[in-house]
């Protein structure tokens, strides 16, 4: 029965879909599809015929075998392939051929999307804000000819995404879905805050300058440690860039949300110490390195600054630090040891 075979293949080339991979498919797509006729064999094949651009039906009969006393319910053998094409399968092959190259086709165009996009996991991209209705939680950014989705859970608190504004977006994952290739992108993660920088301050692309930690709370603040790799460099000089310029430009795709830039050290006492800014800190007590636990004493008019509006400043800088930190009084404590002392 004639298949325009030489057409499908034109299209496998041009869309970049192996040859025998398509042919392979439409045997097997074929033969299920003669399963469905009416008397057709169990056990059949499909075999193409790219020259004449046509395909034929191989079938074989079961041949009963007489049971004996060894193998009282032998298996059937198979007799001698014969042609079975049916005569009215016409339509029903074409309809046939035409969902398996549809079929191909998608994933085809589904592995250029998911090559393309594998690698810019962990990046920073910029899309444009599309409106979906049948999906009100999430918000769909076109990225070139992508769709990518900001889920709720990746969304900034306050925000509001706008049909047909453009947005920098951080590269979550890219995955193989059900309906083609996933890619969940975020505007609340912390790493997006460093591939913000990394745009503006060019220490942080040579190596001079580090990002060591962040934290974040998307929306209302975040702390960045930061340290310098080459003598003569100041770190955080470098993310704020002259005048503040390179801050605010950060801070510009951030909208309120404001930036603590400290310096990291090595030594626990002073990186707890420097993550409480902008409270300064008269000491810290290390009480367990084990346990990463401290005490930062803090003189009583700063302590507001050291707790922040409900707890938020002193919760980031543990974040920051991975460390357990008390914040005490210096007043109180200085009390506190006179008082033993006597």
């Amino acid at each position: 029965m004639e298949l325009d075979l030489a057409g499908m293949h034109q299209l496998a080339i041009e869309q970049g879909i192996d040859l025998e991979q398509l042919d392979a498919a439409l045997e097997e797509a074929l033969r299920l599809a003669y399963l469905k006729t009416p008397h057709a064999a169990k056990h059949a094949r499909v075999e193409l015929d790219t020259r004449a651009g046509t395909f034929t039906v191989w079938a074989r009969k079961e041949i009963p075998v007489e049971p004996t006393e060894d193998d009282p319910h032998p298996a059937p053998e198979l007799g001698e392939e014969y042609d079975d094409t049916p005569r009215n399968f016409g339509r029903l092959a074409a309809a046939t051929a035409r969902q398996v190259i549809g079929q191909l086709f998608r994933k085809a165009e589904d592995d250029k999307v998911f090559g393309a996009f594998s690698g810019q996991k962990g990046k920073l991209v910029t899309g444009i804000v599309q409106q979906d209705a049948s999906d009100p939680t999430n918000v769909h950014v076109a990225i070139g000819d992508v769709e990518a989705i900001l889920p709720r859970r990746e969304q900034v608190p306050g925000e509001r995404y706008r049909h047909g504004e453009r947005l920098r977006v951080y590269v979550v994952n890219v995955a193989r879905g059900v309906k083609g290739p996933e890619i969940v992108v975020s505007r609340s993660h912390p790493e997006l805050v460093r591939r913000l920088f990394e745009r503006e301050v060019p220490e942080l692309v040579s190596g001079a300058v580090s990002i060591m930690a962040i934290a974040r709370e998307a929306g209302a603040r975040t702390k960045i440690a930061v340290r310098a790799n080459t003598d003569g460099v100041n770190p955080k000089g470098a993310l704020i860039g002259p005048g503040g310029a390179r801050v605010r430009a950060v801070m510009e795709n951030l909208g309120p949300e404001k930036i603590d830039i400290v310096d990291w050290s090595a030594d626990p006492a002073k990186f707890v110490a420097s993550a409480l800014s902008p409270a300064v800190a008269t000491g810290v007590q290390v009480i367990s390195e084990k346990n990463k636990t401290a005490i930062a004493f803090i003189h009583d008019d700063q302590l507001p600054l050291a707790i922040g509006k409900e707890g938020q400043n002193a919760r980031l800088a543990a974040k920051l630090t991975g460390w357990k930190i008390g914040i005490e009084s210096t007043e109180a404590h200085a009390k506190k040891v006179a008082a033993e002392g006597k």
